[in-house]
């Protein structure tokens, strides 16, 4: 078989084929590459039957991925291998085995949908309060026993849960049985306790697989730990591949001890480290090694390549959220529209998704396509468009889209055949829903439903006319409290409530920053606010030739590389967050993540944090992010210049990686890092134009046309244009690329 294609490591780690084995596999060092390798050597030079073969992963792509490619090697064999996910592979023996449990070969399996239509069911059976005990939270409870291995009473026993929690626990289970049905935690949680229970199952699936590889097993749970565990433990034939420094899962039960103590599990293990990068510059690669090299709990690597040198990394400080935004836009403008980039070339990684409002704001006002992974775009979350629908309304009460998305958000027990009765009402009538509940008389619907329909109108007609007496922000915010909106969100989606409540603090605070930069009246700001929203929206479906700019999350971003990555919001309580500032454990994973996102990039890498930033509605100060700090403090002493406060210069490539805190604080650069300070930067379209009705125009997203109105003056304007497509638009000139002709 043919190795000349793979380095010296990857090599050993293909040929070293008995035994237990770790591999090590730094970032972009090629993992993939070694597993299918080592699959097709085992069949082609050791004579291994494909069926005595588990190759287990974590996600359907990747193992697809495995096969193919194992496939290209190969050219036959392959589906005879067991070559899955952890999941399909249980899924698999427990179709084989189930019965031993009392299950039947047919079970199904339920999710997430099923798991809560039963849970619901159970809550009411127990008498349990709805509002306390929701599907949601106590779904995620159940898993967090099952990932541990716990049934109910040893939840109970334990002190994890309260007995309420554990009733439903073991309803949960009997209904499941009584159905036939599993969860997707049971899949894992009964083949373990077939091997445990069943000796002779274990030893069927013992004898079977000669050879066992595991991807990513620093991502292991501890029910997949046991399970690995017992299937290796007669021929010990196991190569597990993996990064403990890219271990960023164990919020949800990744438990990164698998892979740091894997010499511990299999005494005479071999480790291979995996240490050559094939994907970022030099330059990128020592920042990453300099950040990991903080955190205790890890086996020690250093990643390189043999791309000396590379652009220096760009460290900036912003003024704030917006400075920031808009010094990324400019940056993507400078390499896509006037440099050689690609639109696709770039990616923004963030730690939380709040972080994406300003930078899709600022996105969408230089007409930059982008797309959000991991995440809905910030204007078409759930609870952004709850609040846009009931301004909507409130703006225009014939607004039945509107009406028909809120009218039970949150619920008022208005039922579907209500609506529908409501709906019949308006339609023999001509009228908007909203119109016809006034128009409602004794008889017409049912007296309950009239009356909660009446409820419904009387309360919105009572915030409207707090535009009389408060400011847009204190309306939206009366409103809120007036629906119990943030009620609704605990009792119904806890399982993100704290997440969920986070955007609308941060839509608020973006409704107060709109208000502030406007001169009309309220009723004015409604509109011009409503009518900036669905500019948001309807240039989310623009497409482009070249491209959108990728925007994820940290975690989202694992397994990804880009040319070029925007890292930011790289503040202390941002990232790394507030709550892993006292908990070593999960500042040592906040600094993994920060490692992940350093190594996505390929060729240029751009970190920035802000003197002060609004979040969830409030402006406070913010400090460099210690990960920044990190960079500065691994640099011997010696290697550190004076402090000069003279213009920027870039050094040569070939320097050495570093980074001083004289550079964070006053803009010096030294060696590989370039740090600029808070300056002037293109500004976000606000023209020296004073647009007068008449004049001809066009905008990026939707042509030519002629200027109807203006409102107002200066940046906060309202500029209405018609346009020669036929739609009419008004847009907050601030935002708009608009371009007189």
């Amino acid at each position: 078989m043919d190795l000349s294609l793979l380095n010296d490591r990857q090599r050993e780690a293909v040929k070293t084929t008995e035994g237990p084995l770790l591999v090590l596999a730094g970032a972009g060092s090629g993992k993939t590459r070694v597993l299918t390798h080592r699959i097709a050597y085992l069949i082609q030079e050791n004579g291994v039957a494909p069926w005595n073969i588990l190759a287990l992963t974590f996600t359907n792509k990747a193992a697809g991925e495995m096969r193919e490619r194992v496939g290209n090697l190969l050219g036959a064999g392959v589906n005879d291998m067991w070559v899955m996910t952890f999941h399909s592979c249980c899924a698999r023996i427990l179709r084989s085995e189930i019965e031993q449990l009392g299950y039947e070969r047919t079970f199904v399996i339920y999710d997430d949908a099923d798991q809560q239509s039963l849970l619901k069911k159970i809550i009411r059976d127990l008498n349990l309060n709805d509002k306390i005990f929701t599907p949601r939270d106590l779904s995620g409870k159940i898993s967090e026993a099952k990932n541990q291995s716990l049934d109910a009473l040893s939840y109970l026993r334990d002190g994890y849960a309260q007995k309420e929690v554990v009733a439903v626990f073991q309803a949960y289970q009997r209904q499941l049985k009584q159905c036939n049905a599993l969860d997707f935690d049971d899949l894992l949680l009964f083949v373990l306790q077939l091997f445990e229970r069943f000796p002779e199952v274990l030893e069927k699936y013992r004898k079977k697989f000669h050879y066992i590889l595991v991807d990513e097993y620093q991502d292991t749970n501890l029910v997949q730990y046991h399970i690995v565990h017992k299937l290796a433990s007669l021929h010990r034939n196991i190569c597990v591949v993996g990064d403990d420094d890219q271990s960023i899962y164990g919020w949800r039960g990744a438990d990164i001890r698998n892979i740091l103590e894997f010499e511990k599990d299999f005494p005479g293990a071999s480790v291979i480290r995996l240490e050559q990068n094939y994907r970022s510059t030099e330059v990128i690669l020592n920042a990453a090694n300099i950040v990991i090299s903080n955190n205790r709990s890890r086996k020690k690597k250093e990643l390189w390549t043999q791309q000396k040198g590379g652009e220096p990394i760009d460290v900036y400080e912003a003024m704030d959220e917006r400075d920031e935004a808009n010094r990324i836009a400019n940056r993507i403008l400078e390499g896509a529209r006037y440099g050689d980039r690609r639109y696709d070339d770039y990616a923004i990684l963030y730690r939380t998704h709040v972080q994406s409002r300003v930078i899709e704001m600022y996105l969408q006002s230089y007409d930059i396509p982008y797309r959000v992974y991991g995440g809905l775009s910030f204007f078409q979350r759930a609870e952004v468009k709850d609040i846009v629908a009931y301004l909507r309304l409130l703006q225009n009460s014939a607004d039945d889209v509107a009406f028909l998305r809120i009218i039970n958000v949150p619920r008022r027990g208005i039922g579907d055949s209500s609506v529908d009765a409501l709906q019949a009402f308006a339609s023999a009538r001509t009228q908007p829903l909203l119109h016809a509940i006034m128009q409602l008389q004794d008889g017409d619907i049912a007296k309950a439903a009239r009356e909660k329909f009446s409820a419904f109108a009387e309360m919105l007609s009572d915030v409207y006319m707090q535009f009389g007496v408060k400011s847009f922000p204190d309306v939206v915010e009366y409103l809120l409290g007036v629906i119990g909106y943030d009620a609704y969100l605990q009792a119904d989606r806890k399982e993100n409530y704290e997440a969920r409540a986070d955007i609308v603090k941060e839509f608020v605070g973006y409704i107060r920053e709109f208000t502030e930069a406007m001169d009309e009246t309220k009723v004015d700001v409604l509109s011009a606010f409503l009518e900036n929203v669905a500019l948001f929206s309807a240039t989310d479906q623009m497409d482009d030739q070249n491209g959108r700019v990728s925007m994820m999350t940290l975690h989202s971003a694992k397994g990804l590389e880009f040319p070029v990555v925007f890292l930011c919001g790289l503040e202390d309580g941002l990232f790394p967050s507030m709550q892993s500032a006292y908990d070593p454990e999960k500042l040592e994973e906040e600094r993994r993540l920060c490692y992940v996102g350093i190594t996505r990039a390929r060729q240029k890498l751009y970190l920035s944090h802000a003197k002060q930033r609004m979040l969830y509605g409030k402006i406070t100060p913010a400090m460099p992010s210690r990960f920044l700090t990190e960079l500065e403090e691994a640099l011997p002493e010696s290697s550190k210049p004076a402090p000069k406060p003279t213009q920027l210069k870039t050094a040569p490539p070939q320097q050495a990686f570093g980074i001083s805190m004289h550079a964070l604080k006053t803009g010096t650069q030294q060696s590989a890092i370039r740090h600029e300070a808070s300056k002037p930067e293109m500004k976000p379209v606000e023209h020296d134009v004073s647009y007068t009705p008449g004049q001809r125009v066009r905008h990026k997203a939707f042509g030519e046309g002629t200027v109807l109105a203006v409102n107002g003056g200066g940046a906060s304007s309202i500029v209405e244009i018609a346009f020669d497509n036929g739609a009419n638009k008004k847009f907050a000139a601030a935002f708009a690329p608009i371009e007189v002709l």
